[in-house]
Order: structure tokens, then C-alpha cells, then sequence
């Protein structure tokens, strides 16, 4: 009987039921643990094409975004001979096969130079050139960024400052004043204040030809019109010469302060193009979208009707302002505007295939394990290596200590950097973000691809000094070893000029035990 009212409404009214049944019953899957790890049935482009909006780009460098998809995701180039790959999946409908990229440039490095698009507009991006306000980017490193996402571990898109994507030939997407709506997953842990961190619509020459000819999402901590509330980031709507968070560009949500820190974020925007806009966001690792604006496109002439060029942009403003940094794992842009129930539908698969989930592995250096460290000193037997205001010190953790704390000392261990056979120790609660020195001192800090970061944060280990546990000693300074000093951790030498070489209770200081991780 259901079925067969559903067949006499309208189409539209048809989708959108659709759309919801379908974010419901994969709400009620989680609700009752039904595992969610491998590909589902209906993924985000398969739910807007139900809808009524069928995507017109989707990129990821992570998953398919169609059930059916079993193409490429993107191409690496390798350092060594500038020959390049295509990454696909592991299975049609899957996630990515990083094997693949691992094996490709072991031995080397890689840069991403292509990202496909999924669509049958074939919407590819590739490094994007010189524009108006900066000169050609540079691709970005493809092992800056590794993250488990379906039970798999998988590669995201870090860009830094001077990086970006762009097609200005494409096909299908809205030009002048056509609806559209959009939506990637990023993270609030690598953001900055640069302009203009970006995904969507925009100029077609690189250049700033006005207001509303762009559309796109931007998320970053730059506020653009005062007042914003809180300190960000924030998902805003980049329609040139303005990141809006209203009609009238600045908030007027006082309850809009931002996503924070968190790991993984799904912004969304959407434009009809004419008289209407809207914001959300969502964590990605759990919960429903929050809409922070609905309501008029600004105020300022121009922007209704909008002027939308075509072209797409990733990481960048619609004139190649470049001074931004930000994360891309997947994201989409649709003809029309989604409905909200597909959008909902769309944040409760996000939710679903767990990203920055548990490894699998706990415990030992092996590759994608979570660890803690502990410290071996009769001092501070109950100290781990955590960061803090993004230094590197020790301090107690317990079963009582807060979530935060927990997963401030928990880390990611990956293959060395500068060498595989060496490790390097990715934070789990900073996507990206690395344990390296820096004047000898220990940060966490994001990864950029350079010869020296990769060094930096790479470590050697051996039996530990003091022959208790584990001891690591910095790959381009091998006479250092990781130390714990005040507090603090150094990579520190067996006696020298700093005090953090001394060698009283340097044994002891850097022998580490590698524990199973205090975050889940």
C-alpha cells in the first residue's frame, strides 16, 4: 500500500520521501551497531540523484561517491622520474586503494596532480595556474594526509600555501544564476586565516570579475565582515569580493561560533542563485547537519541575480588567492538544490563510513597502530608524550583524565617520512598534523611535503638506552635521540652545551614503553 501511494505523488515529493526513508534507515543502522565499514548500497551521488539533483562533480580522494563507481579517484606524479598513476579502489562502490600509492612511491615522494571526477561530466581537477592574485600552485603531497576511512587506510588532500585544483572547462555546472548546492568534508584542525580556502563555483579566468561569480563553500577562520562570533572556523560562502555568513555578510547567528577543532567537518552550501542561500555543517564523525543561515543572497548589488561563472576550485579563491590551508577528503556539487532530507541523508552516510575510525592495530610500531608513550624516569613512570598549544610535553594521563587529554597523547604510527623503515607519529586528534623538531624541540605540526619537514619528523628506533623499552633517535640528527627534559621533549644528545643534553638521567629520559593508546 506504501509503495503504491508513493507511485501516485509527484516526483519530487516522491524523491524527497525516498531521500528521508533512506537517511532514516541508515540512522536506525548505527543506532543498533549494524557495521557500516564496507560500501553501502546508496552513497552520496546515488542519494541526490533520487532526489532530483544529480551531481554534476564529485571528487574524492578517499571513496567512491557513487555505488557503481569503479574508476580512478586521482593521479600521483613520483619525484624520482615524474612518472605518474592513477589511485582507484579497492572494490566498485569502495574506498581507496593506498597500496597502490604506497608501492608506486615507495622509495620516493609524490605529488597529487589530478583529482577525477566521478561524474559522467568528467569534472577533473588538476594543479591550477597563475591568476590574479597569485602565481602558478603546486601540487599537493600525497602522503601528507593518511586517515582511516572505512576500515581502510586511506590518503585525504592537505593542501598548504601555494597549493590548489581548478577545471575551467567544465561541463553542467551553474552559470548565471542557476541553482546549485554542494558539500565537502574537511577538517577543523588545519585551517588558517589566508584567503581563500575554497570548493565550488568560480571565474573561469583566475581572475576577480565580480560580485556573485563565485559559489562556493569556504571554511577557514577569516572573517570577512565583523561581527563573526566565537573564533572559527566557520563555513562561509565565498561569492567573490566576501565570505557571507548572511544576507548582509556578516553573522547573525550569535550562536554560530564556529566548528572548532574538530577532525572532520561536512560543509555544505546551497545557492537557488536568484534570491536564497543557505549554510550548515556537521561533524562528520557523528551527528546531524546545523544550519547557521537561510535566507537572502546579499544585499550588495550583484549577487541576485548571481553571476556564476563554471569553473571549479579547490583550495583557492576564484582568483588564485593561495595563502590558505585546509583539508579535502570528498566532496560534490549538484545541479539544483538538494532537498533537505537528501542532505540529511547525505551527513548520515558521511557518519557512516567512520572517518578517522580505530586502525585495527593498537599498541606496537607497527604501521597504522595507535600508541601512547610512556616514560621509563622513576619520576614519571605515569607521563606520556601529548601536545599541548601544539608543543610536545609529557604529562600524567589516567582513566580519568579528560577525552581531550586522552587523545592529545594518543598517536598514529606511520612509515618514516625520510624512510620507511624508520616511523614518524601522526597525531590522532590533528589529521595531518606530524611530531617533528624544530631547533631541537618537539611540535606537532601539519605536514607540508618539504625534504626537511619529512626529516624532522622522522625517528629510528632501538632497544631503549637505559635496556628498558624503546628508544628513537632523530633521523637527520642520529646522536639525538627523544628525550624528555623539564617536561618538555627534545631530541637530545648524551651531554652538551643545552641543558636539555645533560646527561644525568639521559639514559632513563630516552627510553620510551609503547602502550596501547589512551583514545579509542
Amino acid at each position: 500500500m506504501f509503495l503504491r501511494l508513493l507511485r501516485t505523488r509527484p516526483r519530487r515529493l516522491r524523491n524527497a520521501t525516498l531521500a528521508a526513508l533512506s537517511a532514516l534507515v541508515t540512522v536506525l543502522a548505527l543506532a543498533v551497531g549494524v557495521p557500516q565499514a564496507s560500501a553501502a548500497s546508496s552513497l552520496p551521488c546515488d542519494i541526490y540523484a533520487t532526489a532530483g539533483t544529480p551531481c554534476v562533480a564529485a571528487h574524492s580522494l578517499v571513496r567512491a561517491l557513487y555505488s557503481s563507481y569503479n574508476g580512478s579517484l586521482y593521479q600521483v606524479q613520483r619525484a624520482s622520474d615524474s612518472a605518474t598513476a592513477n589511485i582507484g579502489l579497492l572494490a566498485a562502490g569502495g574506498y581507496a586503494n593506498a597500496a597502490a600509492q604506497d608501492s608506486f612511491c615507495s622509495g620516493t615522494t609524490c605529488i597529487i596532480t589530478k583529482i577525477y571526477d566521478q561524474s559522467a561530466r568528467h569534472n577533473d581537477l588538476t594543479i591550477e595556474g597563475a591568476g590574479g592574485a597569485g602565481v602558478a600552485d603546486v601540487g599537493a603531497p600525497a602522503d601528507a594526509l593518511p586517515v582511516t576511512v572505512g576500515g581502510h587506510q586511506v590518503y585525504g588532500l592537505e593542501i598548504s600555501a601555494g597549493m590548489g585544483y581548478r577545471d575551467n572547462s567544465t561541463s553542467g555546472v551553474a552559470t548565471n544564476g542557476a541553482a546549485e548546492g554542494m558539500y565537502m568534508v574537511t577538517s577543523g584542525t588545519h585551517v588558517n586565516g589566508s584567503c581563500c580556502f575554497d570548493y565550488g563555483n568560480a571565474e573561469t579566468n583566475n581572475q576577480d570579475t565580480g560580485n556573485g561569480h563565485m559559489d562556493a563553500i569556504n571554511f577557514g577562520t577569516e572573517c570577512w565582515f565583523a561581527p563573526c562570533y566565537g573564533s572559527g572556523p566557520w563555513v562561509q560562502a565565498d561569492l567573490e569580493n566576501g565570505l557571507f555568513q548572511s544576507d548582509s555578510g556578516y553573522s547573525k547567528n550569535t550562536a554560530n561560533t564556529g566548528t572548532g577543532a574538530m577532525p572532520f567537518v561536512t560543509a555544505l552550501l546551497k545557492n537557488n542563485g536568484q534570491d536564497h542561500f543557505a549554510l550548515k555543517y556537521g561533524n562528520a564523525q557523528s551527528g546531524s547537519l546545523t544550519t547557521t543561515y537561510s535566507g537572502g543572497e546579499p544585499t550588495t548589488s550583484g549577487y541576485s541575480p548571481m553571476h556564476q561563472e563554471g569553473a571549479i576550485v579547490l583550495g583557492t579563491g576564484g582568483d588564485n588567492s593561495n595563502g590558505s590551508i585546509g583539508s579535502f577528503f570528498e566532496g560534490v556539487m549538484t545541479a539544483g538544490i538538494p532537498t533537505d532530507a537528501a542532505d540529511d541523508s547525505v551527513q548520515a552516510n558521511i557518519v557512516s563510513v567512520g572517518y578517522g575510525g580505530s586502525t585495527g592495530t593498537t599498541g606496537t610500531l607497527a604501521a597504522g597502530s595507535e600508541i601512547s608513550l610512556r616514560a621509563t624516569t622513576s619520576c614519571c613512570t605515569a607521563d606520556y608524550v601529548r601536545h599541548q598549544n601544539n608543543a610536545a610535553v609529557i604529562s600524567a594521563i589516567t582513566s580519568s583524565s579528560s577525552t581531550l587529554d586522552k587523545g592529545d597523547a594518543t598517536w598514529i604510527v606511520r612509515r618514516g617520512l625520510a624512510d620507511s623503515s624508520c616511523y614518524s607519529f601522526e597525531s590522532r586528534n590533528y589529521p595531518g598534523d606530524f611530531l617533528r623538531h624544530y631547533n631541537y624541540q618537539l611540535y606537532r605540526q601539519p605536514m607540508v611535503g618539504t625534504a626537511q619537514f619529512r626529516q624532522d619528523a622522522t625517528f629510528c628506533a632501538s632497544t631503549g638506552k637505559s635496556g628498558t623499552g624503546t628508544s628513537f633517535a632523530s633521523y637527520n640528527y642520529p646522536t639525538r635521540y627523544l628525550r624528555h627534559y623539564n617536561y618538555n621533549v627534545y631530541i637530545a644528545s648524551d651531554g652538551g652545551s643545552n641543558a636539555f643534553d645533560s646527561a644525568t638521567s639521559w639514559t632513563d629520559d630516552v627510553s620510551w614503553v609503547v602502550t596501547a593508546p589512551w583514545a579509542p
